[in-house]
């Protein structure tokens, strides 16, 4: 789990992702914006390792006069030329222009459909950058490939440089494919709340290495971080706590739309958890008649787990998962939805198997496919 303020490492996670090797290195730092010089790139220099990387000589310097290009009819291309170059300005001062046509000193983007969707071949050379997906995801991780091929400036808001100054890529031909679908990190929110800007931060370093699924968990026992209209007391109650019994917090549906669009525009895929039947006892706050006592349990905001659970045999509890499972299940244009069903310490294997059952369906009737941890594998 992710502690408050601290963002996790994500480049062991990706090390395998992507590429043809299991094995990754640290990314590649070039010169700061004004030196001349840069050095040859390895496979170590790229995360996640890159299945083919053929160092060339010389090297791009880009300039104030540098463009981008991209064929402006294609919405895809356009957009991530757009991103291109705001951080290129980013990293080193400079507006960089976007046409139509390639010119002498550019850094073009095309897409030339494949069988792979998110494979791409990138091309450095001293006249001219060149990134040819096979799919708008394709196009948009050779531009990451780039990135990381750019001056650190831009990652860190620390480093970036008041004065416009050019800097310069290696030569460099690399061509690579995902080697697994599902690419994937997550973000507990639930234990300590990460606002808005927050998570964007660790959106853009998802992408940055090539990850395409954000596993976000909504619900636990500290906190409820969704904003539920028809059920309005779960940020009322169950949003104002955390670990250490400081403020927590909850997205409005508004506001997860807005994550959901950002990740999307950087191919990655919401995956929301509300995570039942244990690890639930912000719900049973909110909402007593989810326990079989009646009773609300005070707020919770240590770190042990398995102790909470909603009442599996009353039907209140599958009534108030249809309403919280249909309003995410709006939200959500992604396939999946995770439930959770880890470390549940207090009910029955029968009881538990049945709760499991009752939820797939009830997340099925709702256009979704049910995933968890690994203890609903047994069911």
């Amino acid at each position: 789990m992710v502690g408050k303020r601290r963002m996790p490492v994500l480049a062991v996670l990706a090390t395998a992702a992507f590429g043809a090797c299991a094995r990754g290195g640290a990314p590649h730092v070039t010169p700061k914006p004004g030196t001349t010089a840069a050095a040859r790139i390895t496979a170590a220099d790229v995360l996640p390792t890159p299945a083919v990387v053929e160092p060339r000589e010389g090297q791009f310097t880009v300039t104030a006069e540098t463009t981008v290009t991209a064929d402006a009819s294609n919405k895809d291309v356009a957009r991530i030329a757009g991103m291109v170059g705001q951080y290129i300005q980013r990293t080193s001062g400079m507006h960089i222009q976007t046409a139509a046509d390639a010119d002498a000193h550019s850094i073009s983007l095309a897409i030339t459909p494949g069988d792979n969707p998110e494979a791409y071949e990138l091309t450095v050379s001293p006249d001219r950058v060149s990134i040819v997906g096979s799919g708008p995801a394709g196009l948009f991780y050779g531009f990451q490939t780039l990135r990381q091929l750019m001056p650190v400036g831009g990652e860190y808001e620390a480093l970036l440089f008041d004065n416009p100054q050019p800097f310069a890529i290696p030569s460099v031909h690399i061509v690579d494919a995902p080697r697994f679908e599902w690419r994937g990190a997550m973000l507990d929110v639930a234990r300590h709340f990460f606002g808005v800007d927050d998570v964007k931060r660790y959106i853009d370093l998802l992408s940055l290495y090539k990850m395409n699924r954000l596993h976000l968990h909504l619900s636990d026992d500290q906190g409820w971080r969704i904003e539920i209209k028809s059920r309005p007391a779960l940020t009322v109650i169950g949003a104002v706590t955390e670990v250490g019994g400081t403020t927590g917090g909850f997205y409005t549906q508004e506001q997860f739309a807005d994550l959901v669009a950002y990740a999307s525009a950087r191919f990655i895929t919401i995956v929301p958890e509300i995570d039942m039947p244990a690890h639930t006892n912000a719900a049973l706050s909110a909402y007593p008649e989810l326990n079989c006592n009646g009773k609300s349990p005070a707020p919770y905001t240590g770190t042990d787990v398995g102790f909470s659970s909603v009442c599996v045999e009353s039907e209140a509890t599958y009534r108030f998962i249809d309403d919280v499972i249909g309003e995410l299940s709006a939200m959500t244009p992604g396939p999946f939805l995770h439930v959770g069903g880890d470390e549940s310490k207090t009910l029955s294997p029968a009881q538990y198997a049945t709760f499991v059952g009752r939820v797939q369906s009830i997340v099925a009737s709702h256009g979704k496919q049910m995933i968890g941890w690994d203890e609903i594998a047994a069911v």
